[in-house]
């Protein structure tokens, strides 16, 4: 290798080209300058020829980590649905948590975890699937209970076995996705899920006191009383507000139903059935998700209907439904009625506007000033949930708010009057002064996520 020059030589080599000398040393000074340019040509490749390889390494190394990270984004992946919002295009819904056995949000994971069960430890607990252990039925399955090697009851929710009906798998892997992000005292929670074969099975917190729908219907017991029933709509706003403000990124229902409302021993409230349930936008500036159509008839947000837009206000809507039906005991839709009764919501709004909301009331409670005020105030905050236009309708968390109030106002105005619970109805625990759902009964309140 030749010696590089030291950088006075190098200038007075340069130098010699631009200066006229005699002609006897012309042709030693012109060997002098070939050989200059002949080592900045040498030196000039190596140059070149360690840039390129440095650069083609980090290259390299580059495309190394793009494959992982695509690799990694193929893992995370649960569905390739395409969602279109205001202006944006989402591939995915969202990123899941990781979960243990009892559904509690620790930390992103990005995948679907591992099932927690086998499929011999289902059929042990629910007894091979045994008729005895039947406990519902609806369009994603059969729902089992069970009773698992530590003890505990559970929920096994089997899928119809349809490999045409491509909604099923992903009703099932939504609802996975759902249930692995929460945790709040009014929604079921889960404890895993299975995939064996074509089986597909979810494990979830077994309720066994049956829905809202049959306690209004008295199949249970004689019925709820005006108290109970304000308690339970205040469960599941609690409920749909955890959904809507404390989960990141918010997630829509889009079923809340009296049948997904499930009842505890002590006549409270858990919502339950995430089949349908999305995951909104993380994108600040997006307005709604655009996307096909669920939910059940009666309780559908028209305006998602129309426009295909679903925003958090679609649930509103669903809740506004709740709500009338709380306090008239009616189904959405009774097509046994006379025809300007079939519509529960246009009949009991119609009744509320003409002063005569005590006609709507449902027949089962008992008429006294305290439950009379109750179902006045209930119908209004519902009509206002039911507003056509979405952004009229108040948020989850205001109805969960006012829901509040008209309890406060209820209690102290049932103190100061006879009793206000039905003949033959025992006083069950009447709830005072203590924390729950994440909200201090007093004066002031205020939400704490669960």
């Amino acid at each position: 290798m030749k010696k590089a020059l030291h950088p006075s030589n190098l200038q007075s080599s340069l130098g010699i080209q631009g200066h006229d000398l005699p002609d006897k040393n012309s042709d030693k000074n012109q060997h002098k300058t070939h050989s200059v340019r002949n080592y900045f040509k040498a030196a000039s490749r190596k140059l070149a020829g360690v840039f390129t390889g440095s650069l083609f390494r980090r290259r390299k190394k580059a495309i190394a980590d793009v494959n992982r990270t695509n690799n990694q984004v193929k893992r995370c992946s649960f569905s390739t649905s395409t969602d279109r919002s205001a202006g944006s295009d989402v591939r995915n819904s969202g990123m899941l948590k990781s979960f243990d056995s009892y559904g509690s949000s620790n930390s992103v994971s990005g995948h679907i975890p591992t099932p927690d069960f086998s499929f011999e430890e289902i059929c042990k607990a629910t007894g091979n699937f045994s008729p005895g252990n039947k406990i519902g039925e609806g369009g994603f399955g059969t729902v089992y209970r069970g009773r698992l090697k530590d003890g505990s009851l559970v929920a096994v929710k089997r899928a119809k076995k349809d490999k045409y009906d491509q909604g099923l798998s992903l009703q099932f892997k939504n609802e996975i996705l759902t249930l692995s992000k929460i945790e709040h005292l009014n929604l079921v929670r889960l404890f895993g899920f299975l995939e064996h074969g074509d089986e597909q099975i979810i494990v979830v917190e077994y309720v066994g006191n049956g829905n809202l729908r049959e306690h209004l219907d008295a199949v249970r017991v004689n019925g709820l009383e005006i108290g109970e029933r304000l308690d339970i709509a205040i469960d599941v706003a609690h409920a749909i507000t955890y959904l809507h403000t404390y989960t990141d990124p918010p997630i829509i229902h889009r079923d809340i139903k009296a049948s997904n409302i499930l009842i505890t021993e002590k006549l409270r409230a858990k919502v339950a059935d995430f089949g349908f349930a999305r995951l909104a936008l993380e994108n600040p500036s997006a307005t709604h998700i655009s996307t096909q159509v669920k939910g059940t008839a009666g309780y559908v947000d028209p305006e998602y209907t129309r426009t295909y837009q679903l925003t958090e206000k679609s649930d509103v809507y669903s809740f506004g439904v709740v709500l009338v039906e709380l306090m008239t005991g009616r189904y959405p839709i009774e097509p046994r009625r006379p025809v300007k009764e079939r519509v529960m919501i246009r009949w009991a709004m119609k009744r509320l506007k003409e002063g005569e909301f005590v006609i709507a009331m449902d027949p089962r409670l008992r008429r006294s000033p305290a439950s009379n005020m109750v179902v006045e105030r209930v119908l209004k905050l519902a009509y206002r949930c039911l507003a056509p236009v979405r952004q009229s309708r108040p948020s989850m968390k205001k109805c969960a708010e006012e829901l509040w109030g008209i309890r406060k106002d209820f209690k102290e105005k049932a103190s100061s009057s006879a009793s206000h619970h039905s003949a033959n109805f025992p006083d069950r625990d009447v709830k005072t002064n203590r924390q729950l759902f994440g909200i201090e009964e007093d004066e002031s309140y205020g939400f704490i996520s669960a």
